[in-house]
This record gives structure tokens, C-alpha cells and sequence, in this order.
């Protein structure tokens, strides 16, 4: 932008060729009436844009006084509009008015309804609510009756400061002056009710515009529908209910009902309004659009998400990297990311880019479903399209590979997320990653070692991570478990070392049903237990005569992709050998075979037992002859 300089110090005035309109060059000398032309005196639209370039009220000012003084040029409505705007926006209200008072004879017109809301709309953004109602007291000065205009600008201010205040303005200003207001005086109010969720005074006002026999129109039901379906599941009734009695509902209505039947997760009634849309030849935003798709993703449902964006794009509508996503997502959530890496194509076919939470959802996909070599190369491949990775996606990837028992990768990963990101910006999960993958490989020196590495990172996560593993160590469960507390408390991510040392600490001491509990909070933070931890608790059940528990706990344990071990069978089986229950301890004794284990001194020792116990009580029974 060019600096506006001292006209009286230049010969001529250039405006800068940066600037959105053309190269003009207004000369200051004196010219001869037998010389001038069109050309030689600037345009009234020429001096409102420099004014309106001026970086100051006072250069802003200048300039317009100086175009005061050019030959055969006088200031109209919309340089004085320009200069009282930027004037309104340095916040000197004072020589405003005094621009306001010398416009009649300046121009040999009073201000205009433009000039006045501009000077309404500078009120406003300065807070001054007094004087934006003062406004019509400047109006009467100039012998002119406030048009409906003025009156609108001014109930628009006053509904986003104070909806009290509005009303009170329409009924004791407007309406006292026999202004009744139009569509968009009604719309303004009702916008302001809905807002302040005065939902029933919105209602009061939509009969008070029927009563004066008034059709309202479609943004005023769209307002109020819009405001009930934010009052929850029964304000979204009444505003389908509203719908029915509209003139002439458009894609707003249904957009504002189809995305509150979303956010309820009410799929079906989402589905009827999009048909009766698409009936009635409406196309949909996209986000009302993606939020079905994403609904209908979360249920399994992919095949007709991908129905419904076709449909939308036959009719012109427009569909966005998010709504594809939404479809990648519901692919990988059903294990058939084949299809979602066909979808990506399809995306960059139509021109619309994969974004980094694309390939985030490729490789969440490809994680849950172990394909770690591909999720390795949709690293690779949005790194050389340029798409930086970001916290979610090294994270995903390190979980994956960790949890597939692909420990080295996952640290290979974690170095290039330190060295590309510096670190990973104060969040443990990632780390707590690579400490699950030894875990999960039964690497539990490895896992404190790395856990110690981190303590320059996550002083405070270590030191108490630390505190619960020395207490398990010493068997102080309750000070270890009142620490641990502490730390979920504060918002801290227990490795899944603690969860370990935790829940052998509380079976130890007998506490069972805290160690179950914590065994289904490990889960949810995503680590699944291995067979040491779920024998721990198998031990324990059996040990309390909960057989019938510890058994349903490994049949839950091999359903879930979690292998068992010797441990796992031998200490159910000999449970069941102590309760004479050998047909099941024999059933295991097969399982286990089954599963390539083969039984050891315990297995055969507990089975034996049982056995001779039964030869021994056959030998004292009598024999009775038949």
C-alpha cells in the first residue's frame, strides 16, 4: 500500500499500482476550463478508495480534504460514507458528527440512510449501545423521519448486545413511530431470542407476525427451528413439527434438522428428511451430508454411505476430503481397507486432495488389521506427496507396529518423529507405546530401562511411575494404588508396566476385584494383556474357589487373539481336579494339546492325582453284588 503524502509538497498524487484499481494520476495545479476533461478530475469512487487506504484517521482526513480543494471536483455520499467509516473506525465519533453537520452545505444534501448505518455499525463495534440508539436524535436533526432501514441497523446492533434492549427499541421506537417492521426486522428479533434461548418469547413472536396477518418467511421459521433443535431430542420435534407448517422449507431447513438428528445419533430419522430433500430436488451442504455418512459408517454400514455421496454428487452437490475420509474410516472399521485405499483414488481422481487425516485413517485401517508392511509404505507415500505427518500419525503407527510385536520399527519411527517434530510436543503415548511393546514381548527389563530414558522427557509421569513399581516391589499395594490414583487424577497415561506390576500386587493381597478392574482399564487405554498377567488373575479366581470365573477369563483371554501358556491350562486344571471335576480338566488337557502346548510334570501330576484319588475311594467302597 502506497504512503499517502503531503499533496501541497508533490506536483502530483500517484496511487500506488499494488493497489485493486487502476494506475491514476490526479494532477494538483490549477486547470483551465478549456483543458479539462473527464480523465483530469478523479472520480468520486477513486477518492473513496484512497481514503479508505489511509492507515490513520488523520491521513485519512487529509486526503479528503485535499480532494476538497482539486478543480471541478466535489465530495458526494459515498466519499463522505468512506471517510465517516474509517473515522467510525479510529473511533472519532466527535468529528463524525461535525462531517455529519457540514454535509448540507458541503454537497447540498443532507446524510443519506448509508451514512447513517455506517455510523450505527461504528457504535456498534465500539460497544457504545447508547449511542447507537442516540443515532435517531441525529436523523430528526436533518427534518427526517428514521426510514426502516436505520431502524433495522440499529435492532441489529442491539439484538447482539442485549436482546432486552432490542425489544424494548421496537416496541417503544419502532412501533410508537408506526414502523412495523418487515421480514427482516422479524428475522433480527428472532435470531436474538433464539441465541438467548428465550425459545418460548420466539414462538410469542412468531404468532404476533401471524396475528398481523403477516405469511412469515422461511428465515424466520429456519431461525427458530435452528434454535430448538440446540434445546436437545424434544426441541428437535417441535422444530420438525414447524417444518410441516412452513410455505416453502429449503436445503437450510433440512440441513439444520438432518445435522440435529445426527449430533442425537438418530440415523433413521436423518434418513428419511435426506429423501424427502432429495424428492423435492434440494441439494444438501456437506456437512450435514458427512455427518450421515460418518453416522452410518460408525454402523457398519459403509456400502450405503457410498450410495449416498454418489447420489449427492449426481445432483450437483459437492463432497469434501472429510466425507471421503468418513468412508475410509468405515472401510478400515470392517477390515476392508482394500476398499478404502480405493476410495482414495477415487477422491484424487475428481480432484479433491487426500489431507494428512486420510492417510491417518489408511493406517489406523491397516494397523487394526496387521498389515504393517503397507501401513509402513502409506507413511512413506504421504511423505513424498508431501503431506507432513502429524502427532496422530506417529502415534497410530508406533501403537500399531508395538502392538504387532514390531518393537524395532516402532522405535525407528519414534526416532524420526523426534528428529522431524523435536520431540513429541509434551504427550507420553507414543513412548508408552514402545514400554507396551516390551511388555508385550515380555521384555520387562527392556520396558524400565526405556522407562528410565524417559525421565528427561516426562520427569513427573516417570517419578511416579517409578513410585507405584517400587512400592509393588516392596508389596505395599495400597501406598502403590494411592499413587496411581494420584497420577489418573492428574490426568497422567499409566504405562502398561504399571497396569502389570498393579494387577499382580492386588492379586497378591486377594484384592481381585480391583485387579479385574484395572485389567479393563488397561484395555481401554488400548494395552491388551499377555498371558503372565491374565495367569496372575486365573491364579487368583482359582484360588478363591471362583473356578467357573477363571475359566470364563481364558476362554475370554483365547477369544480376544491373546495366546495362552502352560500357566494358563495347569492352574485351571488342577482347580478342577481338586473339584472332581475331571471331564473338564480333561477337555483342557485336549485344548492345550490342540494348541501345541504340550503338558508338563504339573499337567500330568494334577490329572494323576485326581485319578488315584478315584482308585483309592473305588477300593474302600463294598462290593455289592446284583
Amino acid at each position: 500500500m502506497s504512503k499517502f503524502y503531503n499533496p501541497a509538497k508533490i506536483s502530483s498524487l500517484t496511487v500506488n499500482h499494488h493497489s485493486r484499481y487502476h494506475l491514476v494520476r490526479f494532477q494538483t495545479k490549477p486547470i483551465s476550463s478549456s483543458s479539462t476533461t473527464s480523465s483530469s478530475v478523479p472520480s468520486h469512487q477513486h477518492i473513496a478508495h484512497l481514503i479508505a487506504e489511509q492507515t490513520s484517521h488523520s491521513q485519512a482526513l487529509q486526503t479528503f480534504r485535499w480532494a476538497s480543494k482539486l478543480p471541478n471536483f466535489t465530495h458526494s455520499q459515498s466519499t463522505y460514507r468512506a471517510l465517516i467509516h474509517k473515522l467510525c473506525t479510529f473511533r472519532q465519533f466527535d468529528s463524525v458528527k461535525e462531517l455529519l453537520d457540514e454535509m448540507p452545505t458541503s454537497i447540498g444534501s443532507p446524510p443519506d440512510d448509508s451514512i447513517f448505518v455506517t455510523v450505527i455499525r461504528g457504535f456498534g463495534r465500539a460497544k457504545m449501545v447508547k449511542e447507537v440508539i442516540k443515532v435517531l436524535d441525529l436523523v430528526s436533526r436533518f427534518q427526517k423521519d428514521p426510514s426502516l432501514k436505520v431502524c433495522n441497523s440499529i435492532l441489529d446492533v442491539l439484538v447482539k448486545e442485549d436482546i432486552n434492549l432490542a425489544r424494548a427499541f421496537y416496541r417503544d421506537k419502532m412501533m410508537k413511530c408506526g414502523i412495523q417492521g418487515d421480514d427482516y426486522t422479524f428475522g433480527i428479533l428472532m435470531k436474538g431470542l433464539c441465541l438467548t434461548n428465550r425459545i418460548s418469547d420466539a414462538f410469542k413472536l412468531l404468532q404476533l407476525i401471524k396475528s398481523r396477518g403477516i405469511t412469515p418467511n422461511t428465515v424466520v421459521y429456519n431461525t427458530l427451528i435452528h434454535g430448538l433443535c440446540k434445546t436437545g431430542k424434544l426441541g428437535i420435534g417441535r422444530g420438525r413439527s414447524l417444518m410441516s407448517e412452513m410455505a416453502e422449507p429449503n436445503e437450510v431447513t433440512f440441513n439444520i434438522l438432518i445435522s440435529a438428528y445426527c449430533k442425537e445419533g438418530d440415523l433413521i430419522q436423518s434418513l428419511v428428511l435426506l429423501e424427502k430433500s432429495f424428492s423435492l430436488g434440494f441439494v444438501l451442504d456437506v456437512i450435514p451430508v458427512t455427518k450421515i455418512v460418518q453416522l452410518l459408517c460408525g454402523e457398519g454400514r459403509v456400502m450405503e454411505a457410498v450410495e449416498i455421496l454418489e447420489r449427492v454428487e449426481e445432483r450437483g452437490g459437492s463432497v469434501d476430503v472429510v466425507a471421503y475420509n468418513g468412508l475410509i474410516r468405515g472401510f478400515s472399521k470392517i477390515g476392508k481397507t482394500n476398499l478404502g485405499f480405493r476410495f482414495l483414488k477415487e477422491m484424487e481422481r475428481k480432484g479433491c486432495l487426500p489431507n494428512v487425516n486420510t492417510y491417518n485413517e489408511l493406517i489406523a485401517g491397516l494397523c487394526e488389521s496387521k498389515e504393517y508392511d503397507s501401513a509402513l509404505e502409506q507413511f512413506d507415500d504421504m511423505t513424498r506427496d508431501g503431506i507432513s505427518p502429524n502427532f496422530i500419525t506417529y502415534d497410530t503407527l508406533i501403537r500399531g507396529l508395538c502392538s504387532g510385536r514390531r518393537i524395532g520399527d516402532g522405535l525407528k519411527i519414534l526416532d524420526q518423529m523426534e528428529e522431524e517434530r523435536r520431540g513429541a510436543g509434551g504427550q507420553i503415548s507414543p513412548y508408552n507405546s514402545i514400554i507396551y511393546g516390551f511388555y508385550k514381548e515380555n521384555q520387562l527389563v527392556e520396558a524400565l530401562e526405556f522407562l528410565t530414558k524417559m525421565g528427561s522427557l516426562f520427569p513427573g509421569a516417570v517419578d511416579r511411575s517409578k513410585r507405584i513399581l517400587g512400592f509393588c516391589k516392596e508389596n505395599c499395594v495400597g501406598e502403590a494404588k494411592r499413587v496411581y490414583d494420584q497420577m489418573i487424577a492428574e490426568g497422567g497415561l499409566p504405562s502398561a508396566v504399571v497396569y502389570n506390576d498393579l494387577i499382580h500386587g492386588l492379586c497378591q493381597v486377594g484384592d481381585i476385584r480391583q485387579a479385574f478392574e484395572l485389567m479393563n482399564k488397561m484395555v481401554d487405554h488400548g494395552y491388551f494383556p499377555i498371558s503372565s498377567t491374565f495367569n496372575v488373575l486365573i491364579r487368583e479366581f482359582c484360588k478363591q474357589g471362583k473356578v467357573d470365573s477363571a475359566s470364563e477369563l481364558l476362554r475370554e483371554m483365547v477369544d480376544r487373539g491373546c495366546i495362552p501358556d502352560l500357566g494358563s491350562y495347569n492352574t485351571l486344571i488342577d482347580a478342577f481336579c481338586k473339584k472332581d471335576d475331571f471331564h473338564r480338566a480333561l477337555k483342557l488337557q485336549h485344548q492345550m494339546v490342540e494348541k501345541g502346548i504340550t503338558p508338563d510334570y504339573y499337567t500330568w501330576t494334577s490329572l494323576l492325582l485326581f485319578l488315584s484319588r478315584q482308585v483309592n475311594w473305588r477300593k474302600r467302597e463294598p462290593f455289592v453284588y446284583q
